[in-house]
Parts: structure tokens; C-alpha cells; sequence
């Protein structure tokens, strides 16, 4: 019997988003093996808490906020998310990494969480069951494109979509590694919204499929590369639109992916430049990597996809 999936979270696109993961299966409606994604679901048979971050207690409010609180605010009740659905049959993933200006949050999430949820898991070593986040995506091409589709056409050499987001020691280093890219010349092409006005950006993507797809290689830099656990959908993109990742991360890509099927970044700095530099001179690295790139891609789709984390996860309730 199919079971059915709700999910709340913390993202605000998310809030009202009935058609959630509906493009990472070929089925009608978020079918995909035992479950059914209907994240907006009245009565789910199973809850997903997706980057959801619980309320701060009123206590560790300042004085003005909790006046604001209190006039402007009805009391929070978590009861009323949780839509009878049993503690056991509630799973909570934490997706962002644990960065150092949010570590306190996420261990305080943690924390509430035991409170409701019968799983709990985040890319951290103080979750209590570390693991890396199944896999979503963010090309709007539907699985059965992504899944029989030959590798494209590639007419360009490199392509970095990232954001101007400056907000962690983490963002501002990456920043700043992009502003030593453009300074070099370097045949990139940089895409991205809210990007300071020094760079040399070709804009804005509705679909990062087409700032990926021509392109030999992608530059795949995640926030956050200090522990075993954290690997986010940067790699999935770059792989799924066929591209060579030249990819600066934890050590989770290397236990999830085939070898070969992205290249490692040694650093944000001179020598990652010059190694760049190296790869892109030649398409030589991609056409090495083709065939470890069309089998990451399927473990990516079938394995890794978080439709089917979320379908084993049901299948020990049967």
C-alpha cells in the first residue's frame, strides 16, 4: 500500500509548494515505490521535517523581542504541524551545514527535535545519526530527461553558478576566491543572483540546467568542507547536466560517488587556481570522466535521490 509523505520545513518557497520533489520521479504525483510525496498532505501517514528550525524559546528572546512576540504573535504550538502524525513515523533532516556562526542553532534544533521526531539525522558529527542528506536537485527537467537522455553537446569550457551571499567567514572566503578567479582570466563563465557588482557575471538562471549543460566543466564549491558528512546538491547539478565537477567539499563525495567522476579542488587559493588552470586547458579530463559521470548520474537518480531514502525509510514499517 502506498503510503503518504507531508513535509514542513523552514524554507519559505517551500511553505506552499504542493508539487515538492515531483520532478525526481517518472511517476504521476510524487509516487515513487511505497510513498507518495504530498508534502501539503491534511493527514500523512509519515512527516518529513525538512530544515525545519523550531522556535526560539521566549526566554533566550531579548526584552524587546518578547514584547513583540507577545503582542504580535499568537503562542506557538508545535501540535498543530505535526498533523497526528506518530512520533515514530516524524523524521527530521537538517541539510545546511554546521557552520560556525549556526552550530548552536542546529544543536538546538537537535535538541527539539528528540522531543517529536523518531529519527534525526544532519551532515554533522553531534546529530544524533550523522549522515549526508539524500540527494535533491535543482534543474527543472523531468527524471525520465535526466534518466535516458544522451550527453549533451558540450560547447563551452567552464561555467561556476554560486550566489553573493556573504553572510559566514564561509561565504566571504568563497567570495573571495571568485574575485582571484576573474582576476586571472581564466576562460569561466560565472553565473548567479545578488552577486557584488565587481563581478563579471552573465546574469541570472531560471534553470541551472543551462548554465551547466554546455559546458565541459562546473565548479562545484560547497560552504562547507570541514567534516565527513556534508555533500549538498552543488555536486548533483554538476553531474546530472553531464559536466565534469571540479568539485571543493568534505570526504562524503568520495564514499558516495564512483571514482573518477568529479575532481578534487585541493584549495580556495593560488595552487586551486593554478589547478583549474590545468584541468580546463583541454577537455582531455572530461572525456576520461565520461563514463564515471554517466554512472555517478544514476546513483544520483535512483540511489541517492531522497524519494527513495524516504521509500527504505517507510519500507520498516511494513
Amino acid at each position: 500500500m502506498i503510503k503518504t509523505v507531508g513535509m514542513i520545513s523552514s524554507y519559505g518557497a517551500l511553505e506552499s509548494r504542493a508539487d515538492w520533489l515531483w520532478q525526481q520521479t517518472p511517476h504521476p504525483f510524487g509516487t515513487w515505490g511505497n510513498i507518495q510525496m504530498q508534502a501539503l498532505a491534511e493527514k500523512p501517514d509519515f512527516l518529513l521535517m525538512y530544515q525545519f528550525d523550531f522556535p526560539q524559546p521566549v526566554q533566550q528572546l531579548s526584552v524587546l523581542d518578547r514584547v513583540r512576540k507577545k503582542q504580535k504573535q499568537p503562542e506557538f504550538n508545535i501540535d498543530n504541524l505535526l498533523r497526528g502524525v506518530s512520533k515514530e513515523r516524524i523524521i527530521y533532516l537538517l541539510r545546511e551545514p554546521p557552520l560556525e556562526e549556526v552550530v548552536e542553532i542546529n544543536k538546538r534544533n537537535y535538541q527539539q527535535a528528540e522531543k517529536y521526531c523518531g529519527y534525526i539525522s544532519g551532515p554533522d558529527d553531534f546529530a544524533p545519526t550523522p549522515d549526508y542528506m539524500p540527494a535533491i536537485w535543482y534543474h527543472s527537467n523531468s527524471f525520465k530527461d535526466l534518466n535516458e537522455m544522451p550527453c549533451p553537446e558540450k560547447v563551452a569550457t567552464c561555467s561556476w553558478i554560486t550566489s553573493g551571499i556573504n553572510r559566514t567567514a564561509n561565504h566571504r572566503q568563497r567570495l573571495d576566491f571568485l574575485q582571484s578567479l576573474q582576476a586571472s582570466s581564466m576562460q569561466i563563465d560565472f553565473y548567479g543572483r545578488g552577486l557584488q557588482k565587481w563581478v563579471k557575471t552573465s546574469g541570472e538562471l531560471n534553470n541551472k540546467w543551462y548554465g551547466m549543460t554546455p559546458y565541459y566543466y562546473n565548479l562545484a564549491i560547497e560552504n562547507y568542507a570541514a567534516n565527513d558528512w556534508y555533500v549538498s546538491e552543488k555536486l548533483w547539478d554538476s553531474l546530472l547536466a553531464w559536466c565534469l565537477p571540479i568539485y571543493y567539499g568534505g570526504s562524503a563525495a568520495d564514499k558516495l560517488l564512483p571514482p573518477g567522476s568529479f575532481l578534487r579542488l585541493p584549495s580556495l587559493d593560488e595552487k586551486g587556481i593554478a589547478y583549474i588552470q590545468e584541468m580546463t586547458s583541454t577537455s582531455d579530463a572530461w572525456y576520461a570522466a565520461k563514463d564515471a559521470i554517466a554512472e555517478a548520474r544514476q546513483i544520483i537518480l535512483h540511489k541517492l535521490n531522497l524519494l527513495n531514502w524516504l521509500s527504505e525509510f517507510v519500507t520498516q514499517f511494513s
